[in-house]
C-alpha cells in the first residue's frame, strides 16, 4: 500500500529495493518452467521415434554466465541456477575439483567461449543461441548456431571408445529412447571443458554425463543432465533446464562466427557485406 509519509533518500532507496524483491518473489512462478502433463504423448516420427525436430532455443541466458545461483553485475543477468541436485544449487565439488574451478577464476583468459573453442556439454544446450534438432533412424543431430558447432548422437551403438582413447570437445554421445524421453551416454570429453563463463568445470578421461530430453509438451523440452566425476565431484549431480520452440516458420538457424568476430576486434571495425 502507498502512503503519503516522505522519506529521505537512504529510506526511499530501501524501499525502491523492497519492492523490486517483492517483484521478483512474485515473478518467480512466471520464470519457472511449466509442469507439462504426465500423460502427454508427443508426436513420433516415421522411425517410431519422439519427434524433436525443429529450432529450440533456451530463454534464460544466465545460466550460459554461471549455472549457480548469482547476482547480477556488468554484462551478466543475475540467475536463480540450474543445479537441481543438491537441492541447495550448489555444485559438489571435492577440494580437487574446487581448486580448478579457483583456477579458472583466477585466468578467464582460458575460458574455452572467449577462445571460441566449442563450449562441450551441458553448455551447448544452454548457451543463449538456437539449436536446431534433425532426426534420422540411427542418429539425432544438434546443430548450433555457434560457430556451425555440430553435434551428433549415434543411436545404433551402445559403448565408447576406451578411456583416455579420444578426447573430444562436446564428448562422444551414444543415445537410446526410454519411452517418450531421449536418454545418452556422453564420455571422451576434452579436459577444459567448462560449464559456464565463471569457471565451473566438468571434463577429462572419468566425466560421464547422461542427459535425458522430455517433450513435456509440444514445444517445450525438459533437459536434464547428470555429472559423474570421483575426481571432481563428492557424488552425481543434476541440472535442469527448458529449452523453447521457435514458433516463426521463416526462422533458421543463421551464423555465429567468433573467430573471425574476435580478429575483427583487435583492429577497425568491419561492417559485414549483405547481399
Amino acid at each position: 500500500m502507498f502512503t503519503n509519509r516522505r522519506v529521505g533518500y537512504g529510506g526511499a532507496r530501501e524501499w525502491i529495493r523492497a519492492a523490486a524483491l517483492a517483484s521478483l518473489v512474485a515473478a518467480t512462478p512466471v520464470l519457472t518452467a511449466p509442469v507439462g502433463a504426465q500423460d502427454f504423448a508427443p508426436a513420433r516420427n516415421r522411425y517410431g521415434q519422439p519427434d524433436f525436430e525443429g529450432i529450440w532455443q533456451v530463454l534464460d541466458p544466465a545460466p550460459h554466465f554461471d549455472i549457480e545461483p548469482h547476482g547480477a553485475s556488468y554484462g551478466v543477468p543475475a540467475g536463480l541456477g540450474i543445479v537441481k541436485d543438491p537441492t541447495d544449487g550448489r555444485i559438489p565439488y571435492t577440494a580437487v575439483g574446487l581448486a580448478k574451478r579457483e583456477a579458472n577464476r583466477a585466468n578467464r583468459a582460458a575460458d574455452p567461449f572467449a577462445r571460441c573453442y566449442k563450449p562441450g556439454v551441458p553448455h551447448l544446450m544452454y548457451l543463449p543461441l538456437p539449436l536446431q534438432i534433425v532426426q534420422s533412424e540411427h542418429f539425432m543431430t544438434i546443430m548450433s548456431e555457434y560457430m556451425h558447432n555440430t553435434r551428433f548422437i549415434v543411436l545404433n551403438r551402445s559403448g565408447h571408445f576406451g578411456e583416455g582413447e579420444l578426447d573430444l570437445w562436446n564428448g562422444d554421445s551414444v543415445g537410446r529412447f526410454d519411452g517418450d524421453s531421449l536418454v545418452t551416454d556422453v564420455f571422451n570429453f576434452h579436459p577444459d571443458v567448462w560449464l559456464d563463463r565463471s569457471g565451473n568445470h566438468a571434463g577429462g578421461a572419468k566425466l560421464k554425463v547422461e542427459e535425458r530430453f522430455t517433450l513435456i509438451d509440444a514445444d517445450t523440452i525438459r533437459y536434464r543432465a547428470t555429472l559423474t566425476d570421483a575426481e571432481d565431484f563428492t557424488r552425481p549431480w543434476t541440472i535442469e533446464t527448458y529449452l523453447y520452440r521457435h514458433k516463426d516458420p521463416a526462422k533458421q538457424i543463421l551464423e555465429y562466427e567468433c573467430h573471425a568476430y574476435a580478429e575483427n576486434a583487435l583492429g577497425p571495425p568491419v561492417l559485414p557485406e549483405v547481399p
